[in-house]
């Protein structure tokens, strides 16, 4: 079943092309942020577990966008993994190979999304079984051409660069062989976050719905 999920989870990413990182100070401005993103148009989450109650918000957006696709961002224990399940994720992401989330993403069915900044990474998080592999920093990592590189020796393997993506590189990244791309700070400013004003997120998703319909 969660392979079944994994190929709906990556058929789904491939057209949404952008998931939005939202990582906040706070669990208010993680749901200002949330319903900014789905306001904007914006059609997938994810909420990482560095924002306090961070499954708490995933329950939320599960329940009154039911048409969006939720996930949990930074998993890296096997309790947040089952916190994230129980509040609805529709997967679950991890900046490397967290201890445990893999085996509680399995017994929950969810997909699993961990990250890797190595060839020998990517293919190790593929062979365990991951839904997608996540680049990260992708930016640190040698952003597109480092991107372009893996794909041209795994090119199977559908990756999720995240970290340093902006709606200015969007292009360049699915033009790198990306299936879909992770956008957090570049999309979702705490700044305006803090000011409550809506207008630079707005502009970035429209600059980002932009950047990949080309």
């Amino acid at each position: 079943m969660t392979e079944d999920r994994g190929e709906a989870l990556r058929v789904r990413l491939s057209a949404l092309k952008v998931v939005p990182v939202i990582r906040t100070p706070t669990a208010d401005l993680a749901i200002r942020a949330c319903e900014w993103l789905l306001d904007a148009g914006m059609q997938a989450l994810e909420l990482t577990f560095t924002t306090p109650d961070a499954h708490r918000v995933i329950e939320t957006f599960t329940r009154t966008a039911p048409d969006a696709l939720i996930g949990a961002g930074t998993v890296r224990t096997a309790t947040q993994a089952k916190a994230a399940a129980d509040a609805g994720a529709a997967f679950l992401v991890s900046p490397g190979a967290a201890a445990g989330v893999a085996e509680a993403a399995k017994a929950a069915g969810l997909p699993y999304l961990p990250g890797a900044a190595t060839p020998s990474e990517v293919e190790a998080r593929w062979a365990e079984g991951a839904a997608v592999v996540k680049i990260f920093p992708a930016r640190e990592c040698g952003g597109p051409g480092f991107l372009k590189a893996v794909k041209s020796v795994y090119p199977e393997i559908p990756l999720m660069p995240t970290g340093g993506v902006s709606p200015e590189t969007a292009k360049s990244y699915l033009d790198a062989g990306a299936l879909c791309l992770g956008m957090g700070g570049e999309l979702v400013p705490i700044d305006a976050l803090k000011a409550n004003d809506p207008a630079p997120l707005r502009d970035a998703v429209a600059r980002a719905f932009a950047a990949v319909a080309s």
